[in-house]
């Protein structure tokens, strides 16, 4: 049986056991959720503790390994132009779908009212968001270690970049020792990576279970319309990305799909790009996209591609106006998508940061803020299907720009 067989086991066992458990009340049996819950985190943190070595070494070898620097600049203005097509391809294809379902959804004032109470939306007052002079300045760490400790990865690529362009500026002899040194670590955490991902049918298991435990039958039925509206968008645009892999990337369909597969899994139950970001690697290794695009491609994606925001997070506020019984325009909602593919390179490190960026667009727009606590009650499964697009959209555009290669 293949691993993506055994993944997908996991995730069906973990959702289904765990609401079959929310459904049936043997205090025998409360505790079961808390002592497996530990077995999904120590399967998350195996995965984490190779990210780090992992991004360096590939990036460092990527760009040091060459022998100019030409291709390097090259390559990295081609990753960010084709993140920016993508990314507008994405909004776009909201602005046309997402106002004509949304707007077909016949909402309960009092279920709105009754979720709202629920949710803490006194942070959501746009004034807690950290200063964009404190992200902009901490792009060039001051301390890289410390930069590592709390995975601040895009201060951390920056650090990287300019240490990896520096090597090619020096002798020959030392650049080859450095960069062998790094290719010795790159393929020690492949290896590492390859023991732990036997492990991920029980860690995804894991970490399915306690949440379904806990949600139950809200994981389908909270906010069900729109859940399956948004994620149904998300869904449709993913399944848009295999043909363009396999007509522009030149990948085979059935291959790109057969590979792909587990690092979705592993996407939809971590919520974390980052977290699959071993996986993606491993991927891209068997789909033959070369070392050198995908140390490239796949650090900058991580850090700043997110395909699917503007989908979900645009939808999210048609659906937050037309609770409050606001009539959003094809211009606001335009402005709304623009702002938050903008904004996704901004991305603070706290819960939910992806949403609370949005509060400045809220209330720029006479948009409730407090609609976003709304959002933060769905977010965690929306969430899901976010991250499973991102991760193939990573792949797919390191497929895109590695075609020449192949």
């Amino acid at each position: 049986m293949s691993l993506s067989t055994r993944i997908l086991i996991g995730l069906g066992l973990g959702l289904s056991g765990g609401i079959v458990y929310s459904l049936i009340d043997l205090p025998a049996l409360h505790l079961l959720p808390v002592l497996i819950e530990p077995v999904g985190a120590l399967w998350v943190n195996g995965i984490r503790m190779t990210v780090i070595p992992l991004l360096m070494s590939l990036l460092i070898t990527a760009i040091a390994g060459q022998s100019n620097t030409g291709g390097v600049a090259q390559l990295g203005t081609k990753t960010l132009g084709l993140f920016v097509v993508m990314i507008i391809c994405a909004c776009l294809y909201t602005l046309l779908l997402a106002p004509f379902f949304l707007s077909l959804l016949d909402i309960d004032p009092a279920d709105s009212k009754a979720l709202l109470a629920v949710t803490h939306t006194d942070k959501f007052n746009g004034t807690d968001l950290p200063p964009f002079r404190d992200w902009l300045v901490d792009l060039v760490p001051a301390n890289p270690f410390r930069a590592m400790a709390n995975n601040a990865l895009l201060s951390l690529m920056v650090f990287t970049g300019l240490f990896a362009a520096s090597l090619l500026h020096i002798a020959e002899p030392q650049r080859v020792l450095i960069v062998s040194f790094f290719e010795a670590i790159k393929d020690a955490m492949f290896v590492l990576i390859r023991w732990i991902m036997l492990l991920a049918p029980i860690g995804i298991f894991a970490l399915v279970f306690p949440l379904a435990a806990t949600l139950g039958v809200t994981i389908i039925n909270l906010l069900g319309s729109f859940i399956l509206i948004g994620c149904g968008l998300i869904f449709v645009m993913t399944l848009l990305l295999y043909p363009t892999a396999a007509i522009l990337g030149r990948i085979p369909l059935v291959q790109f799909t057969k590979i792909v597969a587990p690092v979705q899994v592993i996407g939809f139950s971590t919520r974390s790009s980052l977290a699959a970001l071993p996986a993606t690697f491993a991927a891209t290794k068997a789909l033959d996209i070369s070392d050198k695009v995908a140390g490239v491609v796949l650090p900058i994606a991580v850090s700043l591609f997110k395909f699917s925001s503007p989908i979900a997070r645009t939808a999210g506020t048609y659906f937050v106006a037309h609770i409050y019984g606001i009539e959003l325009h094809f211009f606001e909602l335009f402005v709304i998508a623009a702002a938050i593919g903008l904004f996704s390179f901004y991305s603070p490190g706290i819960p939910s940061g992806g949403l609370l960026i949005m509060a400045p667009v809220y209330v720029s727009l006479g948009l409730p803020v407090a609609g976003i606590g709304i959002l933060i009650a769905i977010d965690l499964i929306v969430d899901m299907f976010i991250t499973a697009s991102n991760v193939t959209a990573n792949i797919t555009a390191a497929a895109l720009l590695s075609r020449d290669e192949r």
